[in-house]
């Protein structure tokens, strides 16, 4: 598992970061060069050979003008991604005999335009041919040193840095630091190859619910919603949709929202959890106008960072529908439209009574049957069923509880 860390390179004097500021406006012309160049190729090759980087009139290096060439390669390659999919998709259909879905994504494949990525702000990926050196032993007041040779103009560079805490911890997991590295005007990300954690085989199960007044809900009790500072996910979404998209103002709400789900994520409890169960949650907002105050809640991050947090740990994750899991009484297992009512859940038919979030939680960790999309076309929700381990029912019957 490769997982990155930033450094910052304020400790550098003024004159080796102007150096290095020098080196990445250029670099960044010729990544801008390479693209516009790269555009126009039906086939964009993923190492860019010799005879198409060395078009580039610049002072920098060969090695430097390959490095650009090949980051120049993957940013076109990953804009052309999704158009490329959806062909692979409509050919699948058509093979399949599915004319009537493939017309429609075809509609979509033709309406997409795809525009040229903006490269203004992007990082200087340089590999082991540039970066010769990562010292981490030295007997100076820095942690480190990282030297860059074959620049150009017969320029060296020996930048120092300070480990952060981030830093010290992916090494105290086993990380080993790999031979390339980012570059920025302000920092250094360093890679590092972390061993993967062996999945556990004992341990009980726990279902999340992700919701934006809660951020999560645990099936063992536990609801975090708050950090110390009195914010809620809510209050920072709220904060995020005045802001004006691509400010500074904004661009700080943004990391506020990372910290604090960071923060709540930090506090769940993966102690003796072998398996956690999550909502698997696509396409939230696709099709659909959506307004500022939700356009603020990332699903994704939330599931990521939880994911991520999860496997270093050695616990199985496991993606379910979320379909009916807000509407399901845990208790005796009946599923109806009006057992919830916005953050209350009221079951119609036991009468058991708790938070929504909580007891969505609970049904997560359950194992219970998947629904198909035919069931779900059916509304069987506005009158009611009964949805347990054993399958679909109409009847009454004994109630099992959340722990059977």
């Amino acid at each position: 598992m490769i997982k990155s860390t930033k450094c910052t390179i304020k400790f550098a004097n003024k004159g080796k970061r102007d150096s290095i500021n020098l080196i990445i406006d250029e670099y960044r012309n010729l990544v801008s060069f390479f693209v516009d160049l790269l555009w126009d190729l039906d086939k964009v090759p993923v190492l860019v050979p010799s005879i198409i980087s060395s078009k580039a009139n610049t002072w920098l290096s060969a090695r430097m003008k390959q490095c650009a060439a090949n980051q120049a390669s993957g940013i076109v390659r990953g804009t052309r991604k999704k158009q490329a999919c959806r062909l692979a998709m409509i050919k699948k259909l058509m093979k399949e005999g599915k004319k009537e879905q493939a017309r429609r994504l075809q509609k979509i494949y033709d309406t997409t335009n795809i525009a040229k990525p903006n490269i203004l702000n992007v990082e200087m990926m340089l590999s082991c041919s540039i970066v010769s050196e990562i010292n981490l032993e030295n007997n100076t007041s820095f942690d480190g040193w990282i030297t860059l040779t074959s620049i150009g103009n017969k320029m060296k560079l020996k930048i120092p840095f300070k480990k952060t805490k981030h830093f010290n911890k992916l090494l105290k997991q086993g990380g080993v630091l790999s031979s390339g590295a980012r570059f920025s005007k302000k920092s250094i990300t360093f890679m590092l190859n972390i061993p993967d954690t062996p999945i556990k085989k004992e341990g009980k199960v726990i279902g999340i619910d992700i919701g934006q007044k809660t951020c999560l809900s645990i099936s063992n009790g536990q609801q975090i919603e708050t950090d110390p500072h009195g914010h809620t996910y809510m209050s920072i979404c709220k904060e995020l949709a005045r802001k004006k998209k691509g400010s500074k103002g904004f661009l700080r709400k943004q990391q506020h929202r990372t910290n604090f789900i960071n923060y709540c994520i930090n506090k769940v409890n993966f102690e003796g959890v072998k398996e956690l169960r999550i909502e698997k949650i696509r396409q939230l907002r696709t099709g659909k106008r959506t307004s500022r105050l939700l356009s603020g809640w990332s699903y994704k991050e939330i599931f990521d960072s939880l994911k991520a947090k999860a496997t270093a740990l050695g616990v199985h994750v496991t993606e379910l529908s979320p379909t009916y899991t807000s509407q399901r009484c845990s208790k005796c297992g009946w599923v109806r439209k009006s057992n919830r009512k916005g953050k209350v859940f009221k079951c119609d038919n036991c009468g058991y009574t708790a938070d929504a979030d909580l007891n969505a939680s609970f049904n997560i960790s359950l194992e219970l049957p998947a629904i198909s999309k035919e069931v779900r076309l059916k509304e069987l929700n506005r009158k009611g069923f009964f949805w347990n381990p054993s399958g679909i029912t109409f009847d009454c019957h004994e109630p099992i509880v959340r722990d059977a």
